[in-house]
């Protein structure tokens, strides 16, 4: 499959390390160039392309970079995917890195508003994923205690692309609801950097508050 990775910070350089290692064709980008990606490269076998051009084709584009940087990605950014492309939102927003987003504070989700910003539905994963975990944690479908991922999205399809995607990787998936429900894995939540199994993360998410913590503003 053809995946396109805008970012290439510690989450999306471990999805392109192990994508590429499943066998998909993985375009990568960074806001620097493609020139600044080639160790990655040439480690993993993924293309270093311009943020232009990573979406270009793919079936699946992760976009992984700070909050802040989302309304500055380039225009049409996700213009050439494939018409049935499915994007992953891996974003967090910390205010103290990000600046102040009125509509986040206001109560508007992280992924609902990246969506107006890039202009095409997401699906929220690797939000609360230790970059390094990508690396070491996976393992087959059926594992005792396999460790799980919140994976919310509006587009049922494009959820389960996701979910399969993630099964591929070595990870169990719950459904964390729709883009209105996915503040109940953003930073400050119970399943925020949690490691648990499926029923764990379940849990997890039935424990989580709206109400902005302390620690989300740390």
């Amino acid at each position: 499959m053809k995946i396109g990775i805008i970012g290439a910070g510690n989450i999306g350089g471990n999805l392109a390390r192990r994508l590429t290692a499943l066998g998909h064709d993985v375009a990568v980008a960074n806001s620097r160039g493609p020139e600044t990606l080639e160790a990655l490269a040439e480690e993993t076998g993924a293309t270093a392309v311009t943020s232009a051009e990573a979406a270009r084709g793919a079936r699946v584009v992760v976009v992984t970079v700070p909050l802040k940087a989302v309304p500055v990605l380039p225009s049409g950014i996700l213009e050439g995917a494939a018409d049935d492309v499915a994007v992953i939102d891996t974003g967090n927003y910390y205010p103290q890195r990000d600046g102040r987003i009125d509509a986040i504070e206001d109560g508007l989700t992280e992924s609902r508003w990246t969506e107006r910003q890039i202009g095409l539905p997401v699906i929220k994963a690797f939000n609360g994923t230790y970059a390094q975990d990508i690396l070491d944690k996976g393992l087959p479908r059926g594992t005792a205690a396999r460790q799980a991922l919140p994976v919310a999205g509006d587009d049922g399809a494009a959820k389960q692309v996701v979910r399969d995607l993630i099964d591929e990787l070595g990870f169990d998936t719950v459904d964390a609801g729709g883009i209105d429900d996915s503040w109940r894995q953003q930073p400050g939540t119970p399943v925020y950097g949690n490691r648990g199994d499926a029923e764990a993360i379940t849990k997890a998410l039935g424990e989580a508050s709206p109400e902005r913590t302390a620690e989300w503003r740390a």
